[in-house]
């Protein structure tokens, strides 16, 4: 038994030390302190962005560097713990030490993933877009469905999240909606759980009381950065604005502050409505367009890649299925993550997808580059 505690406390203290490795600590203690710096100079509010941008990157970093000091602390103490049990002969002291080296197993595991996150973009913020698919009316209410699942996700984590657009459905749940989760690494998180969402269930809205089946698609953007030189001639934006609606088409807002901005070149259209003003609206309306040209301009060089290598990659659209009858199940369909309880997933209990999903993405990732 005592063999068994100290390989596994050796396995959670290597763990560490990977991870250690891949935070580099060091350099992580140096941004802290230039963020630090600057965040004290007086006129750090004069631009409010910037100076929110800079205190949650900062916020972000010391929770990363305390979160590591304090597992390796822990790690410590516990083995301390167990020689204690072991000279005394004490069960209880013994069930706590291995109460605590689960607890570790288990943090150690979630921080291990944040470390997965190494794309270009992961480090953003997310913008997240919901849409309706086929199905009718079960389409926009399991969109509706789906929206209420990632914002509750955000609010169990803590993450501050802002509702930019809200397309209503006739009769029940929802066109569309869009919305930022505005947390560091959201979008390398969030963007495991991109592509086309399946539920069957009995509908709510047939009166011969059928089985239904529905599909609603996920889309995650990165937020654009300064860095980014997403620069969108004036001459290739059309602009219209319109009232804000509500369910039903019920007006919320006697002025025309919507906005609609449609990018010519592309076609691509955004909307925004859930701001007070115009002005806002159309700030927020080309924030996403500029992620959405972003994402493709990604694409296109993803593509010229994928041309000179003489192969292209697809990881398939439709990745996870909600049944609610004639059993209860959500299954994702790349990793086989499965859960019996559909209604605390769809309460905001994705982690164990969310984990899973950015481990399968990784060894994707890491099978294509040794194939090539």
């Amino acid at each position: 038994m005592a063999a068994d505690f100290s390989s596994r406390l050796d396995a959670l203290d290597g763990t560490l030390k990977s991870i250690e490795a891949v935070l580099k600590l060091d350099d992580l203690r140096d941004e802290i302190r230039d963020l630090e710096q600057q965040s004290a100079a007086p006129d750090l509010w004069d631009d409010v962005e910037s100076a929110q941008k800079l205190t949650s990157r900062l916020s972000y970093l010391q929770g990363d560097l305390r979160r590591v000091e304090d597992l390796r602390s822990r790690i410590d103490d516990v083995g301390v713990l167990w020689e204690m049990a072991a000279e005394e002969d004490d069960e209880a002291t013994r069930a706590e030490a291995e109460r605590e080296v689960e607890a570790l197993h288990k943090t150690i595991e979630e921080l291990e993933v944040r470390t997965l996150l190494s794309g270009e973009y992961d480090s953003r913020e997310a913008l997240v877009t919901i849409r309706s698919e086929a199905g009718g009316i079960d389409a926009a209410d399991f969109a509706e469905m789906l929206l209420r699942m990632y914002l509750r996700w955000a609010e169990r984590k803590g993450y501050p999240t802002e509702l930019y657009d809200t397309s209503y459905a006739e009769e029940a749940g929802i066109k569309s909606a869009t919305f930022a989760v505005k947390q560091p690494y959201a979008y390398g998180t969030l963007s495991v759980e991109q592509g086309t969402h399946r539920l069957v269930r009995i509908s709510p809205f047939d009166n011969q009381g059928r089985r239904q089946t529905s599909f609603a698609g996920v889309e995650v953007l990165p937020v654009v950065d300064q860095t980014d030189h997403v620069e969108i001639p004036e001459n290739e934006i059309r602009v219209d604005v319109f009232r804000s609606s509500g369910p039903g088409g019920q007006s919320v807002n006697t002025t025309d502050s919507a906005v609609r901005m449609t990018h010519i070149p592309t076609g691509i259209v955004v909307s925004c409505q859930n701001e007070k003003s115009q002005i806002q609206n159309r700030a927020a309306a080309l924030k996403v367009l500029q992620a959405r040209l972003l994402v493709v301009r990604q694409r296109e060089e993803k593509a010229e890649m994928d041309a000179l290598k003489g192969e292209g990659s697809s990881w398939g659209n439709q990745m996870r299925s909600y049944v609610l009858h004639p059993y209860q199940m959500v299954k994702d369909l790349r990793t086989e993550v499965e859960s019996g309880n559909p209604s605390t997933v769809l309460d905001g209990d994705l982690d164990p997808f969310i984990e899973a999903g950015i481990r399968w993405r990784k060894q994707q990732e890491q099978e294509a580059a040794e194939a090539v």
